[in-house]
């Protein structure tokens, strides 16, 4: 007997979509791997300390489609990041856009079918 492969997705309610951020800092890590890529950047707070902020991507296949490369950022890279904030107010959310110090503007992606998911903007390649 068969079966087919089973899909499952969490929610994007954990994510504020009636509000963007733009942070600027600089970038950790991006963690390449399912179900979605992370990007950690370091962005300081008001008394200049570094603080982690952890932006969940899209899965590596739509990211590549979009223009991600797993170095399209490196670690010490000065980057701007557009994101819906997470609802708790921890250091995280759900990237939309971003920008390399170094790199050309951000393209833009059509919209997804779905309500909630939004599309990434990616760096240019």
């Amino acid at each position: 007997m068969g079966g087919l492969p089973a899909t499952a997705h969490h929610s994007f309610a954990m994510f504020d979509a009636d509000k963007t951020i733009t942070l600027s800092g600089t970038v950790k890590e991006i963690e390449w791997a399912n179900p979605h890529v992370w990007l950690y950047i370091m962005v300081p707070d008001a008394s200049g300390k570094p603080q982690e902020y952890a932006l969940e991507m899209q899965g590596p296949g739509q990211s590549v489609r979009l223009g991600w490369k797993p170095d399209s950022v490196k670690p010490g890279d000065k980057v701007t990041v557009d994101l819906h904030p997470l609802r708790t107010g921890s250091r995280g959310g759900q990237l939309l856009s971003g920008r390399a110090a170094e790199r050309p503007a951000p393209r833009r992606h059509r919209q997804s079918p779905q309500p909630l998911r939004r599309e990434l903007i990616a760096f240019k390649p």
